[in-house]
């Protein structure tokens, strides 16, 4: 089951990125441009919120089955945090990624507030921007997609 979900949360990582990706550069284009926001936009967004959130889902599905769980009770707390990969995999990745979807949640309830084009957009660019540099931050660019 472990090596099924981690292929799984490997390869919707490409699909978050790839959306996240241009919802952000959607957003700060049109923004920049002065361009009006569309249902196109509200698509996007809302795209990016619910397949970012299944990449949650699934990530921490595959962290509660993974094997490298056991290290907190092996090496405690201190010891996890002293090893850079299992600091990596079990506390850093685990983390960031959280509080990207949690950026990316924010900049969709906030964007949805506004009245105007120009705020909506901007809600988007930054929070989604913000998030995206979260996710690229914390892939383990050594092992992905493996």
């Amino acid at each position: 089951m472990y090596n099924t979900v981690k292929l799984i949360h490997s390869y919707w990582a490409y699909l978050v990125l790839a959306v996240l990706i241009i919802a952000s550069i959607n957003a700060i284009f049109k923004s920049l441009r002065g361009k009006e926001y569309e249902a196109k936009d509200f698509r996007i967004s809302l795209f990016t919120l619910i397949i970012s959130h299944i990449q949650l889902l699934i990530g921490l599905l595959l962290y509660f089955v993974s094997p490298r769980l056991e290290f907190f009770s092996e090496l405690g707390m201190g010891g996890v945090m002293k090893d850079a990969v299992n600091r990596l995999y079990l506390v850093e990745h685990p983390l960031i990624n959280i509080i990207a979807v949690v950026f990316i949640t924010i900049g969709y309830s906030k964007h949805k507030k506004k009245l105007t084009s120009q705020s909506k957009l901007k809600m988007i660019a930054i929070f989604y921007t913000i998030a995206l540099v979260l996710f690229l931050s914390r892939i383990p660019w050594d092992v992905w997609p493996n």
